[in-house]
């Protein structure tokens, strides 16, 4: 299934007056992150959804990995690992990319470095809960899977926090840490789904742990998977946006933002899985700025690796 709204979020928008519109429309969005009955809380208003300012905002910078050299005996995929480098930015950020072919692992000098996951922690809820489902030989309702649909394609915190109560809470990040075979990441000191704290490298490990069946099981993978390329804005933006429409459809994510109060900073964070490979962004900075400027940090660092896959077949 296609992507809903997509041509809006790549339209260059203007940008003057985004710093004041951001402080003035920031408070509404500092909500207590996982109340069950609250909104969203990574869920930015109408005004903050159309604040995309383009990728190149983000200049080349100082080298942040080093470039391998290419496998000549596999075919190429759509991106390919590369110094990664970016100017400007204004907080942390940090990224990986998985080769789900060799299992290989690129990224950053920081990949191993953890944050708070906000709704990319998802993705896990509803492979966990539809993997134990299937073990214990139940069927899920009906009810339960329109749930299930609404918490990845629109980000719903209502469902994802009952769901995280059913699945056992910080049981279900230790499942999550065994089976995917995580190292850096761990269970929310808070016991919340929100502040579970996974690396860059983890979360492209979890990508590669949901297409290899792992993580959703046998029977829920695929339904997994095109939900996840069916999410609907403002949760489908960052890496996608670094591919055209065509491809971004094929290309299963699942983004996290919100605002930290007691840090006055947003997390923003990028999970997709496309043919052959997974990548993780995570990002941090400033409150005072627009959610997008995480997703323009995850869309500029896929743009570069695209552009290295394109330099390497080129050569």
């Amino acid at each position: 299934m296609a992507r809903h709204s997509r041509a809006g979020w790549r339209t260059p928008l203007i940008v003057i007056g985004v710093v004041a519109l951001g402080v003035a429309g920031i408070a509404g969005l500092r909500l207590v992150p996982d109340a069950p009955l609250a909104a969203a809380d990574d869920e930015p208003s109408d005004q903050q959804s159309r604040w995309r300012q383009p990728a190149s905002t983000l200049t080349v910078g100082p080298s942040e990995s080093p470039t391998p050299e290419p496998d000549p005996t596999l075919s190429p995929l759509a991106i390919a690992p590369t110094t990664v480098r970016l100017d400007g930015i204004d907080g942390w950020w940090s990224w990986a990319m998985l080769d789900q072919r060799t299992g290989e692992i690129h990224g950053s000098a920081n990949l191993a470095e953890t944050s708070t996951t906000a709704s990319l922690i998802k993705a896990w809820i509803a492979a966990d809960y539809l993997r134990t489902s299937a073990e214990a030989g139940r069927s899920p309702s009906d009810f339960r899977m329109r749930q299930l649909e609404i918490m990845i394609r629109d980000s719903d915190n209502q469902v994802a926090e009952e769901l995280w109560q059913e699945i056992g809470r910080t049981a279900a990040t230790e499942r999550m840490i065994r089976i995917c075979g995580l190292t850096d990441s761990r269970s929310s000191t808070e016991n919340r789904w929100s502040t579970t704290r996974l690396s860059p490298r983890d979360v492209a490990r979890i990508g590669a742990c949901i297409v290899d069946g792992r993580a959703a099981g046998a029977e829920w993978t695929d339904w997994l998977l095109t939900e996840m390329r069916s999410v609907r804005s403002p949760g489908d933006f960052g890496v996608i946006e670094a591919f055209p429409t065509d491809d971004a459809d094929g290309i299963a994510i699942k983004n996290g933002w919100v605002i930290r109060d007691d840090e006055q900073e947003w997390h923003v964070n990028c999970l997709a899985i496309g043919d052959g490979w997974t990548i993780g962004v995570m990002t941090r900075f400033p409150a005072d700025r627009p959610f997008t400027y995480g997703g323009q940090i995850c869309r500029a660092v896929t743009e570069q690796l695209r552009a290295a896959m394109t330099a390497s077949v080129g050569h």
